[in-house]
């Protein structure tokens, strides 16, 4: 294999957010997350339930689905960032995570509208997004070890962000360019889809599964050939009991870090808004605009292009003058965005009636889309290079373990007011409001962050 020079590391820890991104974009917004609201509501409505109770019942599923996820997420997350910091190994972690990912996204093929299990799919799904989300705390405990400028990790981290956008972009593009049905019985771009798969069976967009569990093990390839784990003079075995007791005394020693404990809150509410944005973008343009899944395709493709193009701007952005900026002004736009999203039903645009087949809403909604993907991509990626200058250097692994537990602590958060919200109005709209919220007390909590953290020299 010859030499692994640190352009090649770089490249080949770039290929985790390429192999991965699918699952975000693929499954949880744009394809699956509307396909099984739109499946649960058929089930329902054959139940004899009212439509739009119906909609507002499979978004709250999907909410609690997720919500149980999140909080399993949030228990084991430090734990074994914790463990991982202790024995200096990481990447036998990413290959069992790996492993939950590939199991996971592939079993949702066996979700036909036919013999539709609520549960199945939810657990199936939650499964793989355990496996995505803890390969994600230990591939991102590398990036303080991809340079020794911290001002170039922004870059670094904003360029990653980026490639893994684009290779959302390109499945999404594969998806519905060769497997998505028309109501025509063809693809968008005119072709029967692949392997024989029909509309009338779902087959069509199950295959969506299938198709992200191989894109990861095809695209995870470069990542396991050039990535390494550093040696450790001091490792140990794994040892969940000696993790447990650093990660006690990490927790304990926190409040003498104000500036990294503040971030964990800040970052906490305003990652678990952005997500619930990207969980039920979707389902609520399927629900309350009533686009067909090939219209949200089109729009996941414009998002994730938007998103690319700002990671990489938002990545020299963070070089040049720091993450912080960064967070605050995608913070802001995503709070507009939200706002003005909730404003809009096929008949109104921020509470102003438009004519009757007026296409301003679905206008509007594209432009939401294009800056979700831009603010939400670049938000992600200075959050990232924000949290190598707030943690601990010397515990990386077990800082993004804390990372992911602020993430996931209430991750469950948004999920759930969404799902309670949805279930009290009846209304899809009403329910998505939660968000904004979360969003203002990530932003105020800013304030008490420092630039480069408690344990800058």
């Amino acid at each position: 294999m010859g030499t692994i020079t640190p352009r090649k590391r770089i490249w080949g820890w770039y290929f985790f957010d390429w192999a991965s991104q699918p699952y975000n974009t693929l499954m949880l917004t744009f394809i699956f997350g509307p396909y099984f609201a739109q499946t649960a509501t058929t089930a329902l409505v054959d139940g004899g339930m009212d439509v739009e109770l119906a909609k507002a019942k499979a978004q709250a599923y999907w909410g609690y689905g997720l919500t149980v996820t999140g909080i399993f997420i949030a228990l084991l997350a430090p734990v074994l960032g914790a463990v991982a910091d202790s024995s200096g190994r990481r990447m036998p972690w990413i290959w069992v995570f790996s492993v939950l990912y590939v199991v996971g996204a592939g079993a949702l093929w066996w979700t036909a509208p036919q013999d539709f299990s609520v549960l199945w799919a939810l657990f199936f799904f939650g499964v793989g997004l355990i496996g995505m989300e803890f390969a994600t705390i230990f591939t991102n405990s590398y990036l303080p070890e991809l340079t020794d400028d911290p001002a170039e990790r922004g870059r670094i981290s904003g360029s990653g962000w980026g490639f893994g956008y684009t290779g959302g972009v390109i499945a999404l593009v594969v998806m519905i360019g060769l497997f998505q049905a028309t109501d025509s019985g063809k693809t968008m771009v005119g072709l029967s889809p692949l392997f024989g798969l029909e509309k009338a069976d779902g087959s069509d967009t199950r295959i969506v599964g299938p198709l992200t569990a191989v894109w990861y093990a095809v695209f995870m390839i470069p990542f396991f050939m050039y990535i390494r784990d550093t040696p450790n003079p001091n490792a140990t075995r794994y040892r969940i009991g000696k993790g447990l007791r650093d990660l006690g005394d990490t927790l304990r020693r926190l409040p003498r870090h104000p500036s990294l404990l503040a971030y964990l809150g800040s970052s906490m509410f305003y990652r678990d808004a952005l997500n619930g944005m990207y969980t039920f973008g979707g389902i609520y343009a399927l629900g309350v605009l009533n686009w067909s899944i090939i219209d949200i395709g089109i729009f996941g493709i414009l998002a994730a292009i938007s998103g690319a193009f700002f990671c990489w701007v938002g990545g020299r952005v963070d070089r040049a003058i720091g993450p912080m900026p960064v967070i605050v002004t995608c913070c802001i736009i995503l709070i507009l965005t939200a706002c003005m999203i909730i404003t809009l039903t096929p008949t109104s645009v921020l509470g102003i009636g438009v004519a009757e087949g007026s296409t301003l809403p679905d206008i509007l909604f594209y432009v939401a889309g294009a800056l979700i993907g831009a603010a939400g991509g670049a938000l992600q990626a200075s959050s990232r290079n924000m949290l190598t200058r707030q943690g601990n250097p010397e515990r990386m692994t077990e800082a993004f373990g804390l990372y992911a537990l602020s993430g996931k602590a209430t991750s469950f958060l948004a999920p759930a007011l969404i799902a309670v919200a949805s279930d009290v109005t009846g209304s899809q709209r009403l329910g998505i409001t939660p968000v904004v919220g979360l969003f203002i007390v990530g932003l105020v909590l800013l304030a008490w962050v420092k630039r480069d953290g408690d344990f800058a020299k």
